[in-house]
């Protein structure tokens, strides 16, 4: 049978955690970062973990990882 191959941008965004979760970083943090408030901005530094609902589809994006 063929591979299954990796979703490149999939990839590229998210990464798995030693206990299984899936991390990323929030979006919104690129351009004009001088109009958004400060708190905000403290809070987009942040990563985060994927929900349990949206996992399953970001697992089968990423056979191997």
């Amino acid at each position: 049978m063929n591979k299954i191959k990796t979703h490149k941008s999939a990839e590229k965004r998210f990464s798995f955690t030693k206990t299984g979760k899936i991390k990323y970083m929030r979006q919104n943090r690129r351009h004009q970062v001088h109009l958004k408030d400060t708190k905000r901005i403290r809070h987009l530094k942040k990563g985060a973990y994927i929900s349990e609902a949206n996992a399953d589809a970001i697992k089968k994006l990423m056979p191997y990882s």
